[in-house]
């Protein structure tokens, strides 16, 4: 499938980050595609949004396949899925990568918190698992699949540990088999992942989600060895942003008159859907 892990690995292979943002749903990914980012990222804590629950292992794995499947459906670029911790042990993340697989995703993505998780912007509890524990984990994902790929994702920094746990940890998922390893940190600057990256010795690629530190430029993740950038949250909190301002005008003017020039044309929308593919005239019957 050119757009499952075939076509995120080719990327990598290419000079530069790839640039990956986070959507929740089919629509949202269109958009991605649209954009012209590299990839989708299937947020945890977007599709968590979208049900208005906590990002805190709620919502299950049948809920997060179908986003997926239905994302890997509408569009030509990889998507990569946040699986939060796996749903579950060993043997529920083997079953989750051979689903994530089916459905067409390209990468998909477990972090080194305990189950339930907690989102890692969350101030409270972020307890950690052993690495002995999540290294079976990546494992077990590893033997389940067949190209798909499996990005492990440390969260040392996120739950106050020092650069060289984080480092340590990355290393030892690297040496288990990651394609990938994100390195998550909540910090203002990304000083404290370069104090990380900076450090790294393994062909492994490292991954950056830049929420916090988002002043960061590209060329700076670059400089550091960071070969893919996730913006993890952006299209929700954007969307979010202009709906309350759309909304808020409505009711405070009594029509929508004056909204109308920031909305989207329902045409544009039409296109999003492939609408005029699903009412196009049908093939004129053979003659008798």
């Amino acid at each position: 499938m050119a757009k499952g892990p075939s076509a995120l690995r080719m990327r990598l292979s290419r000079p530069g980050a790839a640039r990956l943002i986070g959507a929740h749903n089919a629509l949202g990914a269109k958009m991605a595609e649209r954009a012209g980012f590299d990839g989708v990222w299937a947020s945890g804590f977007e599709v968590s949004a979208s049900y208005a629950v906590p990002d805190a292992s709620i919502v299950t794995l049948t809920e997060h396949l179908a986003i997926a499947r239905s994302m890997c459906d509408a569009v030509e670029i990889p998507v990569v899925v946040d699986c939060d911790t796996g749903y579950g042990d060993a043997v529920q993340f083997a079953h989750a990568v051979r689903q994530f697989e089916a459905a067409g995703v390209a990468a998909v993505c477990i972090e080194d918190k305990q189950f339930p998780k907690l989102n890692s912007f969350v101030d409270g509890r972020q307890e950690l698992a052993a690495v002995e524990n999540f290294v079976e984990k990546l494992r077990a994902g590893q033997r389940a699949r067949r190209e798909l790929m499996i990005v492990a994702r440390t969260e040392a920094l996120i739950a106050g540990c020092r650069a060289e746990e984080a480092l340590r940890r990355a290393r030892a998922y690297a040496d288990a088999g990651a394609d990938a390893v994100l390195i998550h940190s909540k910090a203002k600057t990304f000083d404290e992942l370069a104090s990380v990256a900076l450090l790294w010795d393994r062909a492994t690629p490292l991954v950056a989600v830049p929420t916090t530190y988002y002043a960061t430029p590209v060329e700076a993740l670059e400089s550091i060895g960071i070969r893919i950038i996730i913006y993890a949250n952006h299209g929700l909190r954007g969307a979010l942003a202009a709906m309350e301002q759309i909304y808020a005008e409505i009711l405070r003017s009594g029509s929508t008159a004056s909204v109308e020039s920031r909305l989207w044309p329902m045409k544009t929308i039409f296109e999003l859907q492939g609408t005029g593919q699903a009412v196009a005239e049908p093939a004129p019957a053979e003659s008798r």
